[in-house]
């Protein structure tokens, strides 16, 4: 049997895992400036590596499989990379090169310095963060993707006190005890699958799980811990303080690709190991709480008064996409989980976010680099003076807006014709008015940075061109991604961009994005002032201002420990509820 064999190929999935621990090792054995020297030789040989593996994976036509020392599950440990792997090591390898590239700017060793403790500290755990999720995408049991998520959670709670500083402490602590809260859970949900089944591997336990009391509690348990270690909202206590002190490199590891790994694994349980147990109200439960971060992320987004702030609820909002594709995976029946346009539109979606969210972040770094800040209200003369930082900026939010070829316009076509053939309409009006969200705070940071200046910009610091053309990189790619992704998805998805019907798409968008941001921000947008049109646009302004302030103060709540600690612990019992509503036949 295929399943139990080593299929020709699969030894390049052990050495996935293997060659980025193995950089982290040695650069931690040569020390000083050497270990940027070894993180730069084994990135491209990784990316070659994912690269070998996607050849193998086409050629073979099947699931890559490896076992280690021979020994076939139950008894031993299976590694599998199916296309929704090798698509996620592909991404992660591209997306770590092009952070290192970015990075060697900030970390590099500085001539004469034998050893810099930040510099050192990021490489080795830029590779450790690599190096686990690359066990994420390939491990064949649950117990080992519970290891490769904790190696992943301790690689990147250090990575948000690089700064050092009492509150990038603060920062970094609470995100590493809310994340091992999802662990916990995770673990008790692996535990009681044990205990009910007999074992862990993915497909054996796919076999022997039936929709009964353990398995219901099992996947609620496991589906809650991973919502904590992904940042969905309400359970993202620790997303903005952690991005908000950390270095921009470590950010774009973080937004870009940690909070992956979690979603990843959601996505195994649903879709490969209890796709009989989960139900249709469920999965609207996981949809709503998208929806939710979608709506609330992106409005706190258009009230900050920090680029760097807005980027990082950008991303809380960004995550709700990730989770819409679950209630569209549904048949029109409502019984039956099925791997179709909706899964590949969720996958296409986070390879999407993971270069655009990289390149966000990046250029956010490189602007409060140049300036010594970040004030978005103060970015007046900025596109003037870094050009190539704020085009990155602009084409990452512009792909993020699923514009065509962009690879989340792709995505989004996919969830529209799974919400049109399951006959969930209500998906489809999230999915076109998210769109209006994320143009809000592009045309916001876009009209700040094109204004004009009454004196000249004075830069504190000169940027990289190498770091800025990275960030431009990540940022095409992303904005492109749809014509990479024509080989396995229709073409006739993908429109003319120039087309009458796009264009009139794209324009609705901007206005609306620029209505949103004229009401939300917190200073008006135009520097005009105030309209001539009256009263009725204070009002306006005003209304609009207060809506604002209060998801401002549904934010602040929900970021409480208490608050977030009971949400952890309801959202786990509601799904357990629902899981019981309607069990699949």
């Amino acid at each position: 049997m295929e399943l139990w064999t080593s299929t020709h190929g699969g030894a390049l999935l052990a050495a996935a895992v293997l060659l980025p621990f193995v950089g982290m090792l040695l650069g931690l054995l040569l020390g000083g400036r050497q270990v940027q020297r070894v993180a730069f030789v084994f990135m491209p040989l990784g990316l070659a590596l994912a690269l070998a593996i996607t050849a193998a994976w086409l050629g073979e036509g099947q699931t890559l499989v490896y076992l280690l020392g021979g020994w076939a599950p139950p008894l031993g440990i299976a590694l599998r990379a199916d296309g929704p792997a090798v698509a996620m090591l592909l991404t992660v390898a591209g997306v770590v090169c092009g952070i290192g590239i970015y990075a060697r700017a900030d970390f590099g060793t500085p001539l004469g310095v034998k050893e810099s403790r930040a510099a050192f500290s990021y490489w080795l755990l830029l590779m450790a963060v690599w190096g686990a999720l690359n066990l994420v995408f390939v491990s064949g049991d649950l117990f080992t993707l519970y290891v490769a998520l904790e190696l992943l959670t301790f690689a990147g709670v250090p990575l948000v006190c690089l700064a050092g500083g009492g509150e990038t402490l603060r920062a970094a602590l609470r995100y590493m005890l809310f994340a091992l809260c999802g662990s916990v859970l995770y673990l008790l949900g692996a535990v009681l699958l044990y205990g009910g089944y007999g074992t862990l591997d993915i497909p054996l336990l796919a076999d022997a799980v039936q929709p009964e009391p353990i398995a219901w509690a099992a996947l609620a348990l496991m589906t809650a811990g991973l919502l904590a270690k992904t940042a969905l909202f309400p359970l993202h206590i620790w997303l903005p303080p952690a991005h908000g002190g950390a270095p921009a490199a470590a950010s774009a590891v973080l937004s870009a690709l940690v909070i992956k790994g979690s979603w990843f694994l959601v996505v195994r349980l649903w879709f490969d190991v209890m796709p009989g147990v989960v139900t249709l109200p469920s999965a609207q439960l996981l949809g709503a709480l998208g929806a939710m971060a979608i709506v609330i992320g992106s409005v706190v987004a258009l009230r900050q008064e920090r680029l760097k702030l807005l980027v990082a609820y950008s991303t809380m909002a960004q995550i709700g996409y990730l989770f819409l594709m679950f209630p569209l995976a549904f048949d029109a029946t409502g019984n039956a989980l099925m791997h179709g346009a909706a899964l590949s539109g969720g996958l296409l979606q986070a390879v999407s976010h993971a270069t655009a969210k990289a390149a966000m972040f990046m250029a956010a770094g490189l602007i409060y680099a140049a300036l010594g800040h970040d004030r978005i209200a103060d970015l007046a003369g900025v596109a003037r003076a870094l050009p190539v930082s704020v085009l990155a900026f602009v084409l990452a939010g512009i792909a993020l807006m699923g514009v065509v070829p962009s690879g989340a316009y792709l995505a989004k076509k996919l969830l529209l014709d799974a919400a049109d053939g399951s006959g969930q309409w209500w998906w489809t009006i999230v999915l076109q008015g998210g769109a209006v969200f994320t143009a809000g705070y592009v045309v916001l940071v876009l009209v700040s940075v094109l204004r004009r200046r009454s004196a000249a910009l004075v830069l504190v610091k000169r940027v990289s061109r190498r770091s800025e053309f990275a960030a431009l990189a990540l940022a095409a790619a992303s904005l492109l991604l749809a014509l990479a992704a024509l080989g396995p998805v229709p073409c006739h998805l993908v429109s003319n961009p120039l087309a009458p019907k796009e264009l009139a798409t794209t324009v609705l968008v901007l206005v609306g994005g620029a209505l949103l941001a004229l009401g939300l921000s917190r200073a008006p947008l135009l520097a005009t002032g105030r309209s001539a049109a009256g009263a009725s646009d204070g009002r306006l302004r005003q209304a609009a201002l207060a809506v604002g302030m209060a998801f401002e103060q549904a934010d602040r709540l929900a970021r409480r420990w208490p608050v977030a600690s009971i949400s952890l612990l309801t959202l786990a019992a509601l799904f357990g509820g629902l899981l019981l509503v309607s069990v699949p036949k």
